[in-house]
């Protein structure tokens, strides 16, 4: 039996980016490879129920006090 204390976790909601009209999501690419470069991970996507993605749901370990 392990005797390590379980991971824990810090999460990042992001909305994706628009396009002008405000109505159609732009690519995220960008925004998303910042986010792997500190360390976050997509984990998820909240999406509206009438379709569209509302979220994006990233996790990273969290660090140590």
């Amino acid at each position: 039996m392990s005797t390590e204390a379980p991971r824990r976790w810090e999460y990042r909601a992001v909305e994706p980016p628009t396009e002008l009209t405000k109505r159609e999501s732009a690519n995220p690419e960008t925004r998303m490879t910042e986010l792997g470069r500190e360390g976050w991970r997509l984990v998820e996507t909240v999406s509206y129920d009438g379709g569209g993605t509302k979220f994006l749901i990233f996790e990273r370990p969290l660090e140590d006090e």
